[in-house]
């Protein structure tokens, strides 16, 4: 599966849980780590796991191997590790302390609303 599919299968998966203020970032160039970078957040611990369960399922019935799933039992900050795409969902209490969008303002933001229309 290529990258693109990957990006678009995890903005689906998290959109499908009313993930908020879903945001992406192209990380070529700019990271080791992955080629894209998906933040969003949730408003309770229980849709932050909610949120990140769906993206592991759907990921699972699609053949994509998860790398790295962290965060999970806490439901602050989950990381779903897919390769070539990472997701970080976050409790929306921890978002803006750790302001990833800052953190990686170099990275160029990727239109998310044609993905998921």
């Amino acid at each position: 599966m290529t990258e693109s599919k990957r990006l678009e299968l995890a903005l689906h998966a998290i959109d499908d849980k009313r993930a908020e203020n879903i945001v992406g970032l192209d990380m070529k160039g700019i990271s080791l780590i992955a080629d894209y970078f998906v933040i969003c957040h949730g408003n309770s611990e229980k849709q932050v796991q909610a949120i990140a369960h769906a993206l592991k399922k759907l990921a699972q019935e699609e053949g994509i191997d998860i790398k790295r799933l962290e965060g999970f039992d806490q439901g602050r900050w989950v990381l779903v590790d897919l390769g070539d795409v990472v997701v970080h969902i976050f409790h929306k209490d921890e978002r803006s302390y750790y302001n990833l969008e800052k953190l990686w303002g170099d990275a160029r933001s990727i239109e998310i609303e044609g993905v998921l229309n």
